[in-house]
């Protein structure tokens, strides 16, 4: 049964990728404020994270910003139909992409370099946007789904054949891959547990976070290149902006690494909120003694 609704789902969206994406928007805001009704866990989820993050905003405004983020995260996911079947020509004019000089300086001097890209949701239109113009590399994991497991590889793989990783394959296949020149896709912002954590602030929370950027950094010799998608309201599109290189960093001390990290994400958040990825459970992992949240 959830293949044949996955096969439903995948048609509609085949459906969707040709109409202009300010009518795909708008039938996305539409099923997104049908989704935020009928998904109580999630919604639930996104409520918690909403008034621990932003307790300076009152119930009525977190409410209206968790419904424009629910709405936003299925637009997303059904636009993905474009990433697997629109053209290239037409994917090239809804991306646009700022600051790719600053990887390009980098790739010419010969420098290593992990993309620090956060979970925004326009993430995978940023994978686009970034594939069209550079090889790189990414870790994978495959979808339960089959036929989705296909298509979301298809959409990773359509442009310069970039190099994806199996989790299992750790840091270390990463690091090769860096040394390669393969610029590596990095999402380091998710609550992966506590064995290769520390808990650092994240909005005044503390968060189990993954070390792992300032591990890889320094095991590959490389820079860190922060990269954010934003996507543009009433379907107008998308910016994947490209920031210039990190200096300073790593330091010797993982832990002052990883909350600079955090604390650039945070100023990255403030200013579009209802991107980030709200609905993932970012406070699972609690320090020893503190209760559950979720």
């Amino acid at each position: 049964m959830r293949e044949i609704f996955a096969g439903l789902t995948i048609f509609f969206m085949w459906l969707l990728h040709w109409l202009p994406l300010p009518l795909q928007a708008a039938i996305g805001n539409v099923l997104g404020t049908l989704l935020y009704a009928l998904a109580g866990r999630r919604r639930r989820i996104v409520h918690t994270n909403l008034r621990l993050c932003f307790p300076e905003l009152g119930a009525r405004e977190r409410g209206q910003l968790a419904r424009r983020h629910v709405r936003l995260v299925m637009r997303c996911f059904l636009e993905h139909g474009l990433l697997w079947w629109a053209s290239e020509a037409r994917l090239r004019r809804l991306i646009r992409c700022e600051g790719f000089d600053n990887l390009q300086r980098e790739l010419d001097a010969g420098q290593a370099v992990v993309m620090l890209a956060p979970h925004f949701i326009g993430l995978d239109q940023g994978g686009a946007g970034f594939s069209m113009h550079f090889q790189g590399s990414a870790m994978y994991a495959h979808q339960k789904i089959r036929l989705l497991d296909a298509l979301v590889l298809r959409g990773r793989q359509r442009f310069n054949a970039p190099l994806l990783l199996a989790r299992q394959d750790g840091l270390r296949a990463a690091v090769k891959a860096i040394r390669k020149g393969l610029p590596f896709y990095y999402l380091p912002d998710m609550d992966y547990g506590a064995e290769t954590a520390v808990f650092v602030p994240f909005f005044g929370v503390p968060a189990a976070t993954t070390t792992g950027l300032s591990r890889l950094v320094q095991l590959a010799h490389a820079k860190v290149i922060p990269l954010v998608t934003e996507v543009l309201p009433w379907g107008r599109g998308y910016v994947v902006r490209m920031e210039p290189a990190w200096t300073d960093f790593p330091t010797p001390d993982v832990e002052a690494d990883t909350r600079r990290m955090n604390a650039w994400l945070e100023s990255r958040i403030r200013p579009m909120p209802q991107q980030y990825y709200w609905v993932h459970r970012r406070f699972k992992t609690r320090p020893p003694g503190e209760p559950r949240i979720y």
